[in-house]
């Protein structure tokens, strides 16, 4: 397949205030360090992405700005089209992120002390909303069965009846271990939720970056009352790598949460979003499809030379292999290195800069997050550098 966009070539993000480049060296304490760890990819947006912001950058005013009737078009047209989802215009909310999004959820829809689920190991910035705002954090900790991880429900329940838990949060797709829910286990999570009570606030993010033959399935588009009790959170900072526009969106389809939620936006002095977020959106989910078809072309082909050189060289090394997400969930365990040795090795001695799986949760450690969604030299040099360290030990 002749691919209209070039994604092997390399371009450099230092000096440009990268979080994932320019700020790898001071976090990682280590110079030059090869950065495969912040989950945004190292690919230009879509043409069309670059040609809205840059025509209004052009205009040269950058007044208060809204969110026009054609974004929102653009957003239900998408969900429509992509997750087979129906989606009202009212049910939508601007957001300022999915990470500031269910912080102010925690705190609208919780009180402090009461408890919020999280399945660890999972994004951290969970745990850091549920510890910041005084809730009381109650992990469901995902099981790994045969190279898969899966929910344990049984475990969910038992927690729900004794920490008094009223929210929790979900990752779907998950970060880092890369499943996408079955319809099943959706269902059967939902109708556990909604016996107790429990608002499911759903993390959508990476549900567009599913890998072929794998269907997502947006939690709130389930039937039955788990429609009214949930909130989808969903942006296209990670699908079409423009997280620095700082643009997300709430799907709550209950007219009274939908009301408290915008109270909440207000009490935290959120009225308009950046100028150029919502054009960049709009664009991405215009014009985005043919790019976000290549480019999930590249992210599954890096998939496989990542598996194939695991396999041949780094033997001891597993893979969890991903249904969704450009980042890959990598068990060290086997090498029987302590934490502290690990981050060395890694650090140090590959300097490779890689997300370290205790700052995931329970039953992270030992593992290591890599970003794959970036040129394939970029990710054959890290292999490279970490195959030169483990020799040496």
């Amino acid at each position: 397949m002749t691919m209209k966009y070039d994604f092997d070539s390399v371009i450099s993000r230092r000096g440009t205030a990268s979080v994932k480049w320019d700020m790898a060296d001071s976090i990682y304490g280590t110079e030059n360090i090869l950065p495969l760890w912040v989950a945004d990819m190292d690919f230009p947006v879509p043409f069309k992405v670059q040609e809205a912001v840059m025509k209004r950058a052009a205009h040269g005013i950058y007044g208060y700005s809204a969110v026009m009737p054609s974004c929102y078009e653009a957003i239900i047209l998408w969900m429509r089209e992509r997750h087979g989802w129906e989606v009202e215009r009212e049910w939508l909310v601007i957001t300022p992120g999915v990470v500031p999004a269910i912080n102010m959820m925690i705190q609208e829809f919780s009180r402090p002390g009461e408890g919020v689920i999280i399945q660890e190991p999972v994004y951290y910035p969970f745990r850091n909303a549920v510890l910041n705002n005084n809730r009381t954090l109650v992990n469901n900790p995902l099981r790994l069965e045969k190279g898969r991880y899966v929910m344990d429900l049984r475990d969910l329940e038992e927690k729900i009846g004794r920490e008094g838990a009223t929210m929790m949060i979900l990752c779907s797709p998950h970060n880092p271990v890369g499943r996408v829910w079955t319809r099943q286990e959706l269902d059967d999570l939902s109708a556990l939720c909604s016996a107790n009570n429990i608002l499911v606030v759903s993390d959508e993010i990476h549900s567009d970056l599913v890998f072929s033959g794998k269907k997502h399935f947006p939690y709130t588009a389930l039937s039955g009352e788990s429609n009214c009790r949930s909130i989808v959170c969903h942006a296209p900072s990670k699908t079409f790598n423009m997280p620095g526009l700082q643009v997300s969106y709430a799907v709550i389809p209950d007219r009274d949460m939908r009301k408290q939620f915008r109270r909440r936006l207000a009490m935290n002095g959120i009225f308009l979003p950046n100028t150029f977020g919502p054009l960049a959106m709009e664009a991405a989910y215009q014009c985005g499809k043919e790019w976000l078809d290549e480019v999930m072309i590249y992210i599954e082909e890096n998939f496989r030379y990542l598996s194939c050189f695991i396999k041949e060289k780094l033997p001891a090394v597993t893979i969890i292999e991903p249904d969704a997400t450009y980042l890959v969930w990598m068990d060290f365990r086997a090498l029987g290195f302590d934490r502290d040795s690990l981050r060395i090795l890694l650090r140090k001695k590959a300097g490779v800069a890689l997300d370290e799986g205790d700052i995931f949760g329970e039953g992270g450690e030992g593992f290591v997050r890599i970003n794959i969604a970036c040129p394939r030299s970029i990710l054959t040099d890290a292999l490279e550098r970490i195959e030169t360290a483990l020799s040496s030990e």
